[in-house]
């Protein structure tokens, strides 16, 4: 088998795959330790192979087209958008983040085929970072990838957690919740995944293939009834009505405060990363499934926008919705039927909850990674593997702790409760501006890159600069707040809970993560 290099030179390489004598001795080795070219891979960078390469190319894309789960937030985070741009700047804007993202996606992909670990971002912060930067920087990507898929446990269970309240409010009208009830069901919702990915881990491979085809026949279910049942607009008014409900002076800024919508539904292209210890063949099948992620996610959820734009009428009454979700009142609205919305509503419930399995999956692992390499306090207790178990287990409780209390803020404040868990985006946004930031100084440099089995090749440098441009105006935009007077309770206080979290981490770095993380690069063999 051949690879190519950034040269343009092919290499030979050892067959990747295995062969099966048919006991199951074979077939344990081959689970356990994945194929050459995975052995060769986890060798050059200096890790020992714990966890089981279970997944595969059609259960690893189920995982990611789950966790991103694009039409279904196309849906469910669509008030911002609404807001600020209307339908118009909904569509165009969503059309303008899918072109930044997937810049940003090919570049992440390049570099997950180059070092397919389960680090991600800081190790290859780590690997192509300046020599004398490496080290502070890959910790402080550590650490921002620890907050965004930390709290994205809790905003995905949050999510979730609203819908069902809303599918409750349609059909029981009188019913009027309490913060308390939402808190009860983020911890029950939490407690799910948390049981799934300790007991039922084996099965994880299997079940995304099963939740990716409810993903894809979710998609029908909902569209084809919209399309048939609903009354639509003319589509000349949808596509170019843009609104200022932010009161911005400039229907543009208003946009580009609306982009927070899109920015949501592609949020977590890297998840697919944080599992490559567990992929078969991983710098092979990992861009793969990232970029065909993008492209059939990116295609559902354009439809998808579209459509509820034609469908959603009177935008003041569907914000207004006494569910709370305007896509349920827009199910109600199109079927005329508390029973249709009801199971609509019931596919986006059934998949923002698998989302959150998957969401819990990738955020142990980034810890389980960071502590591996002692980015973390308690790093050991945190990186063990428990035998026979083949998860770290540790770093699964972790995750099920911070969300937990992250959910009893809910009960004090939903605007505190808001701030914390919708830090997520801006954090990981920054961690791909970091970690794509370093390669494109690096081709800038002309320095060499590591061998690959998906290269951009001389598209490298414009693609890479793009996606920067693109991904910091998106992280810029993700601290606006929804308009341009908000009051205490509306103002987007997230810049400053990041701003203090950077400043802890640094803080922390300088005063004990110095003295035990070295990076990633220190334990890379050379001479492979």
């Amino acid at each position: 088998m051949a690879t190519m290099f950034h040269d343009g030179k092919e290499a030979a390489q050892p067959d990747p795959y295995e062969v099966d004598d048919g006991t199951d001795e074979s077939i344990e080795v081959t689970e356990k330790k994945g194929t050459a070219s995975d052995r060769h891979d986890m060798q050059r960078m200096g890790k020992v192979q714990e966890l089981r390469r279970n997944f595969r190319f059609v259960t690893i894309f189920g995982f990611t087209m789950v966790l991103m789960a694009t039409w279904e937030a196309q849906l469910s985070a669509n008030v911002f958008g609404l807001i600020n741009g209307g339908t118009g700047g909904l569509i165009w804007m969503y059309i303008a983040s899918f072109i930044g993202f997937f810049a940003a996606i090919v570049s992440m992909a390049e570099m997950a085929s180059m070092a397919p670990t389960t680090g991600g971002q800081y190790h290859w912060v780590s690997e192509f970072a300046p020599a004398s930067s490496q080290r502070f920087l890959s910790y402080l990507v550590g650490w921002l990838c620890v907050l965004g898929w930390q709290v994205g446990n809790t905003a995905i269970a949050f999510l979730s957690s609203q819908q069902i309240l809303g599918l409750v409010i349609l059909n029981h009208p009188e019913y009027v919740p309490e913060r308390w009830h939402l808190t009860l069901l983020v911890i029950a919702i939490i407690s799910f995944c948390q049981l799934f990915n300790t007991f039922l881990a084996r099965k994880l491979p299997l079940v995304e293939g099963v939740v990716l085809v409810l993903h894809i026949f979710g998609f029908f279910a909902i569209l084809i009834p919209l399309w048939v049942l609903g009354e639509k607009g003319d589509p000349k008014t949808v596509f170019t009505t843009f609104t200022d409900g932010g009161n911005w002076g400039s229907i543009g800024l208003s946009c580009l405060v609306g982009m927070l919508s899109p920015i949501f539904s592609f949020i977590g292209p890297d998840s697919a990363t944080h599992m490559s210890e567990e992929l078969r063949d991983a710098s092979k099948t990992l861009p793969r499934a990232m970029i065909a992620t993008a492209i059939a996610n990116g295609a559902m959820g354009f439809v998808m926008i579209c459509t509820f734009c034609m469908l959603v009428g009177d935008v003041e009454q569907v914000l207004g919705s006494p569910t709370g979700q305007p896509f349920i009142q827009v199910f109600y609205n199109t079927t005329q039927s508390k029973a249709g919305a009801s199971v609509m509503t019931c596919i986006m419930i059934i998949m923002a909850t698998f989302g959150c399995v998957t969401n819990v999956a990738t955020s142990s692992r980034q810890v389980w990674a960071f502590a591996r390499d002692n980015g973390l306090p308690f790093s050991s207790w945190l990186a063990h593997v428990r035998p026979g178990w083949d998860i770290p287990l540790n770093s699964i409780m972790l995750s099920y702790l911070i969300a937990v209390l992250l959910s009893l803020i809910n009960i004090g404040s939903t605007v505190a409760f808001n701030i914390i868990t919708s830090l997520g985006t801006g954090a990981l946004l920054s961690s791909y501006i970091i970690s794509v930031g370093c390669v494109t100084l690096r081709r800038l440099r002309g320095q060499p890159l590591l061998p690959s089995k998906f290269s951009l090749g001389r598209w490298g440098l414009p693609i890479n600069i793009f996606s920067v441009l693109f991904l910091t105006l998106a992280f810029i935009m993700t601290f606006f707040p929804p308009e341009r007077n908000p009051s205490t309770a509306t103002m987007n206080w997230n810049i400053l809970v990041f701003g203090f979290i950077v400043l802890w981490s640094i803080t922390y770095f300088l005063f004990k993560g110095r003295k035990v993380y070295v990076g990633p690069v220190e334990y890379v063999r050379k001479d492979l």
